[in-house]
């Protein structure tokens, strides 16, 4: 397999053997190395040559302990790292079953000998609810080049219909300028502009197929409605918690103070809180109207919006309609 060179070879055969078979918990001794090197790569060398090459390795930057054996001290990613990075492919709903197996295996090729029996939970990514869309990652990888580049695309953008199969929507394919990728809720969203519409539009990834980059340089950041002062996507991010399109109102609610986890989680830090009595709160927060709908109908149990008016009876004649679809 090596040919004749296999001794030059040897520092990087070296490398492996550390990298596959060490860790702080299970350390080489010059011998295990060498009887490695032999069984796994029909290598034969001295003691001397191992502890030369492993004192280069170090020299390299390689952080590898003497101490009592051989073994990595570090590596780019600790075991609970991979497992997190394994964990959000394995869950992401927006990576199909084969792209997530095909990423999985190369993460989990990251971890040694001992790592793999402790992620054997990924057997289950077939029966999770991923995407259909085979096209996700040039889709991704082709949102990259044009963000850099400032350049609009052009795709199709589907719904799912009866049929369980993704169909293109009307006005397909879309010219969009893209200004950022994020992840909201296990899923993928491209938010950019459309230049027949103002304001930011949200697009499921997901749902993107037939992707091309154009020559057309993306309309300015600046020149879309609400975005005049530049791009903020943390704020961005939390007042369109649903990643509805449309501008944000000022929204006061009335909650009780153990909400205020949900309240972080949903709007960060970005809200204030303008009246406190006992174990209840009055909340001042600026969101999507759209959002905020569909939020308080989720927590209605816990939360009473206030303010804006439209709002209110907006919710008040939705709980109205589903009082009455239940009323037993």
């Amino acid at each position: 397999m090596y040919g004749n060179d296999r001794k030059k070879l040897l520092i990087l055969l070296i490398l492996e053997v550390l990298q596959q078979y060490t860790d702080e918990d299970h350390h080489l001794s010059q011998q295990e190395i060498l009887r490695i090197l032999k069984r796994d790569y029909d290598i034969t060398c001295d003691r001397r040559s191992v502890r030369s090459n492993v004192l280069d390795l170090i020299d390299l930057g390689y952080d590898i302990c003497m101490d009592d054996g051989y073994y990595f001290a570090s590596r780019d990613f600790e075991n609970a790292e991979l497992r997190m990075l394994i964990d959000s492919v394995l869950f992401s709903r927006h990576i199909s079953p084969t792209q997530g197996k095909r990423l999985i295996d190369k993460l989990q090729d990251l971890g040694n000998k001992y790592f793999k029996p402790k992620v054997s939970h990924v057997i289950a990514l077939p029966d999770l609810n991923h995407t259909d869309n085979k096209q996700v990652m040039i889709v991704v990888d082709t949102l990259n080049d044009a963000i850099e580049e400032k350049k609009k695309v052009e795709f199709t953008y589907n719904s799912y219909g009866t049929d369980f199969k993704l169909h293109p929507r009307e006005h397909s394919p879309y010219l969009v300028s893209p200004y950022q990728m994020v992840a909201s809720n296990g899923r993928y969203y491209l938010l950019g502009s459309i230049d027949r519409y103002q304001g930011i539009t949200h697009f499921r990834i997901d749902r993107i197929t037939d992707i091309k980059m154009t020559d057309i340089p993306i309309k300015p950041v600046k020149e879309v409605e609400g975005l005049e002062n530049g791009f903020n996507l943390p704020k961005h991010m939390a007042e369109h918690t649903y990643l509805f399109c449309g501008e944000s109102v000022p929204v006061k609610l009335k909650t009780s103070v153990s909400m205020m986890n949900d309240l972080i989680d949903w709007f960060g830090k970005d809200f204030s809180i303008i009246e406190k009595n006992d174990d209840e709160i009055t909340v001042s927060v600026k969101c999507n109207y759209n959002a905020m709908f569909y939020w308080a109908l989720q927590y209605g149990a816990n939360v009473e919006v206030l303010a804006p008016k439209e709002l209110r009876k907006e919710l008040a004649k939705t709980i109205q309609d589903m009082n009455n679809r239940y009323k037993l």
